[in-house]
């Protein structure tokens, strides 16, 4: 079967997006910075099976965004901007890191440590996750920095979306700005919750999309050449 793997790892940012939001669909509303014990053992031990179902379909979508990230330092090594491609490659692997720091502390909260009866770490967990969150907002804004600016000096983008690129990179980068004690600009307010993940996801949508437009078409197996009777 002649398969376009290359094709099929361009996609797989348009994977990342569906699965993360999915995941972060099923997972709910996690409690905010300084929420009750009884909020929290309520929310981590009372929805302990949805929560480490949606933290497999997490895991997936970072091995998704992982696949991705590959496919764009290929397509941007390809176009002579190797220096890019190598720092989408740092960015995403320090995000990667994130997020899974992120699913551990939930998978964990979930399946243990909320129903132990340990108020003070499953609270303090909780807000290490928020404060992950946050930080989150650096990498993220170095991976699309990397492909925006990447893609443009190759000729693959145009200068409509280096330009949305470049809106994106400022966006995200606020969200690592979101240390109010509360409100809209806390870790656990909107902007670092709802509107800087949706521009992430946004733009690492586009960006799959316009990579699996100019992905090579697949190669056409070798024919055997017959070996001609002595």
């Amino acid at each position: 079967m002649n398969v376009n793997w290359e094709r099929l790892w361009r996609m797989n940012g348009i994977n990342f997006a569906l699965f993360f939001i999915v995941a972060y669909a099923l997972y709910g509303n996690q409690p905010k910075v300084g929420a009750s014990a009884e909020k929290l053992v309520s929310f981590y031990d009372g929805d302990r099976t949805r929560i480490l179902i949606a933290t497999v379909i997490f895991a997936l979508a970072v091995l998704n965004l992982m696949w991705f990230v590959a496919a764009l330092t290929s397509a941007l090594r390809d176009a002579g901007q190797g220096g890019w491609g190598a720092a989408a490659t740092a960015a995403s692997a320090a995000l990667g890191a994130v997020f899974f720091v992120l699913i551990i502390v939930g998978a964990a909260l979930a399946y243990a440590i909320a129903g132990s009866g340990n108020e003070a770490l499953t609270s303090g967990l909780n807000d290490f996750s928020w404060v992950c969150i946050v930080i989150a907002s650096f990498p993220a804004a170095m991976l699309i920095m990397a492909g925006s600016f990447g893609l443009w000096r190759a000729g693959i983008l145009s200068n409509v979306l280096f330009s949305v690129g470049v809106a994106a990179v400022v966006l995200v980068l606020l969200g690592g700005t979101t240390w109010a004690s509360d409100g809209f600009w806390a870790p656990d307010g909107a902007y670092s919750r709802f509107i800087s993940p949706i521009i992430g996801l946004a733009w690492i949508t586009v960006i799959s999309g316009v990579l699996v437009m100019r992905a090579p078409s697949a190669a056409r197996p070798r024919e055997r050449q017959a070996v001609p009777e002595p």
